[in-house]
């Protein structure tokens, strides 16, 4: 059973068609590259996965139910995670503070609620571990690399034990051994039986990773196959208009 199946979906703003009639489905446990140019339709579909946007048409099925998500939250509690490109991380928190923050754990100290930073921590030590990075969970976040940012996002989507997981961009602007970091991330998340979509306009990292590709232009799908019967000049030429369709 698919992890997630879209079915003609399609998202009108006002007289602007983002997308029309995209189809695609994920198993568990894949990696889907989502690749093509500013403004073919990449964010709009992962936004509305997560939530954020209502499709105009279309159905979203996940583990073989229809669902409708209203606000990010809805997809939340369906198992939809996602990795914004900027994080969204506080530079002056801790890793754990991170992974908490807008989740935090409390403990009844008499009449009083406070945090209980113990089991956060401690939870957030066990998610790093999962991951096998080098993150520790009293590192302060501003005096973390690009590697380690990513990781402490990715634990951050671990907590609710999520089914898919939307990726924008992760390996923009960090360094080559950085990037090795983030993509290993990623096939942890994989082998856990994590669906993941993975927007990227780095055709290596998509290349090195992804189990699938799957290409917009102009808010229409114009690929969706393995990606052993692609190559990174097929998908270039998809992305151009060079190729119409494969």
């Amino acid at each position: 059973m698919a992890a997630l199946e879209l079915s003609n979906i399609s998202k009108n703003f006002g007289a602007i068609q983002a997308l029309q009639d995209v189809s695609m489905k994920i198993e568990p446990g894949e990696v889907v590259g989502l690749m093509g140019d500013n403004g073919a339709g990449k964010s709009t579909l992962v936004k509305i996965i997560a939530g954020n946007f209502r499709p105009s048409a279309g159905d979203i099925t996940i583990d073989g139910s229809h669902v409708e998500f209203h606000k990010p939250i809805d997809a939340q509690r369906k198992g939809v995670e996602i990795v914004y490109q900027d994080l969204a991380l506080c530079n002056n928190l801790t890793a754990a503070s991170n992974v908490y923050l807008g989740r935090e754990l409390t403990a009844q100290i008499g009449p009083v609620k406070v945090l209980d930073y113990r089991t956060m921590f401690k939870r957030a030590g066990e998610l790093f571990a999962e991951l096998k990075s080098e993150t520790r969970p009293r590192d302060m976040v501003k005096r973390m690399s690009g590697g380690q940012r990513q990781a402490v996002a990715i634990a951050r989507t671990l907590l609710t034990q999520p089914k898919i997981v939307l990726m924008d961009e992760p390996t923009a602007a960090i360094s080559v051994r950085q990037v090795a970091e983030v993509l290993n991330l990623i096939k942890r998340l994989r082998d856990q039986g994590i669906a993941i979509i993975l927007i990227s306009h780095r055709m290596p990292d998509v290349f090195t990773v992804a189990d699938k590709i799957t290409v917009l232009r102009r808010g229409r799908l114009v690929a969706d196959k393995p990606v052993s019967k692609s190559s990174p000049e097929e998908v270039t030429g998809l992305i151009t208009g060079a190729i119409e369709a494969a």
